[in-house]
């Protein structure tokens, strides 16, 4: 069995200002856990480069980033990864300006890297209602499957948003589902009677079945052992509805999210609705949306949407 590797040492000082920034960056702008793991990630590497040349991220330069971004490239990182570091940086040395811990930022005239803007990947209505149909319904695991991609379908939720759904989040009367957006922005999102069916068998018949007298983690979707369902189990959900619906492109839960929003906008619906049910972070694009009533696109979705 491998051993562990060893972590690369860095300064201590830099290990503490990250872990305040982090900090920072949970409790007051609503980071993801994932998001904290990938900045932390990123600020130690630019750290640990650092600290081998005998300074600390305090005393950075704009040639230390301009020099760390150049040896990601000739690592063969992509530019989306590059771009992603480079935003780490840039934010955490703000923050550092914020404290009065720096006089100048190293990132301010960094230009990000640019980025290809591919389309999205999206599967056509009738292949996506086939591998939403896929899973074996006769057993409790395939009736949690069905109701979980049609949900994933028909509402358009993020991975980890539909993942950390409670099951008092669905409310069947209304015919809707509240999540918990990025920046824990929470948001209604209008869901066909065919998955709230499924969702409804689901909760009823099989969910006390994984329980199993065991303590409920509160969680909607549950793994066979009684615990919340992870990302890594949802990845596999969807992989395995493909491969038995016959697609052989990679599909992933944001494919779904994907479809949900060209399959809505194909069949007529406003543009600035879908937008609001997606969740888009942007500001500018929320504001315009704020003033269509919820009502308005609840009706939007059952006129268009292909599962309402």
């Amino acid at each position: 069995m491998a051993r562990p590797r060893p972590r690369a040492p860095a300064n201590a000082s830099d290990d503490a200002a990250i872990n305040d920034f982090l900090a920072a960056l949970q409790s007051e702008h609503g980071a993801s856990h994932n998001t904290v793991a990938a900045y932390r990630r990123d600020l130690r590497d630019l750290a640990i480069r650092l600290c081998r040349a005998g300074r600390s991220l305090a005393a950075a330069s704009a040639d230390d980033v301009v020099d760390w971004m150049e040896a990601l490239r000739a690592a063969g990182r992509k530019p989306p990864t590059i771009a992603r570091r480079l935003a780490a940086a840039r934010s955490f040395f703000r923050h550092l300006g914020r404290e009065g811990a720096i006089r100048r930022d190293p990132t301010e005239h960094i230009e990000r890297p640019r980025l290809p803007r591919p389309l999205p990947k999206t599967l056509s209505p009738q292949a996506a209602a086939t591998l939403v149909e896929s899973p074996d319904v006769s057993t409790p695991r395939g009736v949690r499957d069905r109701a979980l991609l049609e949900l994933l379908y028909a509402s358009g939720l993020r991975a980890t948003e539909c993942l950390t759904l409670a099951t008092g989040d669905v409310n069947f009367n209304a015919g809707y589902v509240q999540c918990m957006g990025k920046a824990r922005k929470e948001r209604i999102v209008p869901v066909g009677e065919e998955a709230l069916a499924w969702i409804r068998r689901y909760v009823s018949d099989v969910r006390p079945r994984l329980l199993r007298g065991r303590r409920d983690p509160g969680r909607l979707f549950l793994s066979p052992r009684g615990g919340a369902l992870t990302r890594q189990t949802l990845w596999h959900v969807v992989r395995r509805a493909a491969r038995a619906a016959g697609i052989r492109a990679r599909v992933s839960p944001h494919v779904l999210r994907h479809c949900f929003a060209s399959h809505l906008l194909e069949g007529g619906a406003d543009l600035r609705a879908v937008q609001t049910m997606l969740g888009h972070a942007d500001i500018g694009t929320t504001q315009i949306y704020t003033h269509l009533p919820s009502a308005t696109i609840r009706a939007m979705y059952r006129k268009f949407h292909p599962r309402a």
